[in-house]
């Protein structure tokens, strides 16, 4: 107890049954253990004893002369806050300190305060879901786009700054760690990720020509395609070597076909002189043709991995899309109850 600054009253009341009444306020300064793992929709038990330290109960009996109820009303009309806190009950227990020596007569009153959410909900979740919305919606830009992973950076640095802003806000005394501090390093650690996803993918997309491995095409699209509802396609490569083992045939059977039409375009008659350069120019088309054949295998054996490699960048895509959606589900649904249950505490 500081200074005591409270006005004095010399009198008591003494009833003739015995009773005396001293009523003289008295300026105390008390300390309470905070809970705030549920911050900001917290609900604090206060508990503050009243006794005798110097009397035993025998000289002095301390008991409460109103009903928990009747206190409640009355320190309703008298309490005045900050607004920040709302007194939701009181509850009286008369108990009794017992020593060795003798039993000291307590009375112990129980004040349950419940923390005015508001003022948190409107400055620290709702901007915080906000951001958190603009970087699930920003999912539907193309992930090869480079507005993609600026839009990214610049939502990781706004929500840097808002968290340091409202840093005030957040309490700092309690022993756990509140429930909304774990919300908000959660959600930038998913706007990090994601970042980091949409480099990965745009690094993919823009400088793999190699296939992929073949555990990772299995793995990815086989396994997490299905769990992201995505229609599982099966690598293109094994076709693509087939048409490779065939290419010398096809080659030799154009230049046997060649040899026929020019046998067909003169029956009967043996080749000519004049003939062996139409012929020569014929097999060099042929070779010409082959070689245009080899260079489109080639591109398109390089387009099927890099279409693999873009529908493993999707499918990962989709997975971590998948995730923040849950995440703010879940998030949205534990908000609400606890806010239902702190709203609906029973006095």
């Amino acid at each position: 107890m500081d200074q005591n600054d409270s006005p004095e009253t010399p009198y008591v009341y003494l009833d003739h049954t015995g009773h005396v009444l001293d009523d003289k306020p008295i300026s105390v300064i008390s300390s309470c253990r905070l809970e705030i793992y549920s911050f900001p929709f917290d609900i604090q038990n206060c508990t503050l004893t009243f006794g005798s330290y110097l009397h035993f109960a025998t000289d002095i009996k301390v008991y409460d002369s109103s009903t928990a109820e009747e206190i409640l009303q009355e320190s309703r009309d008298v309490l005045r806050t900050n607004g920040e806190w709302e007194l939701v009950g009181i509850g009286v227990n008369e108990t009794a300190l017992i020593l060795t020596v003798g039993d000291y007569s307590e009375i112990q009153y129980s004040i349950i305060l419940r923390r005015r959410p508001t003022l948190y909900v409107v400055n620290l979740l709702i901007p915080s879901c906000f951001l958190v919305t603009l970087d699930l919606f920003s999912f539907l830009l193309p992930p090869q786009s480079v507005d993609r992973s600026s839009f990214k950076m610049t939502l990781i640095l706004g929500y840097t700054v808002f968290l340091l802003i409202m840093n005030d806000l957040l309490p700092v005394t309690g022993e756990n760690t509140p429930l909304i501090n774990v919300f908000f390093c959660v959600s930038l650690a998913l706007m990090v990720a994601s970042l980091l996803e949409t480099v990965l993918i745009t690094n993919i997309q823009f400088s793999k020509t190699s296939a992929p491995p073949h555990w990772l095409s299995v793995f990815v699209l086989r396994y997490l395609a299905v769990i992201v509802c995505l229609p599982s396609k099966k690598s293109n490569r094994t076709t693509v070597f087939l048409n490779s083992n065939n290419r010398a045939t096809d080659g030799k059977i154009s230049i046997y076909n060649i040899h026929g039409i020019s046998k067909e375009q003169t029956p009967g008659k043996s080749p000519s002189a004049p003939q062996e350069p139409a012929l020569e120019e014929l097999r060099k088309l042929s070779r010409d043709v082959t070689a245009i054949r080899l260079q489109m295998d080639k591109h398109f054996q390089g387009s099927f991995s890099s279409q693999e490699w873009h529908r493993i960048g999707t499918v990962i895509d989709r997975l971590l899309f998948g995730i923040y959606i849950i995440f703010i589900s879940v998030s949205f649904i534990i908000i609400v109850a606890i806010w239902i249950w702190n709203n609906s505490y029973a006095h």
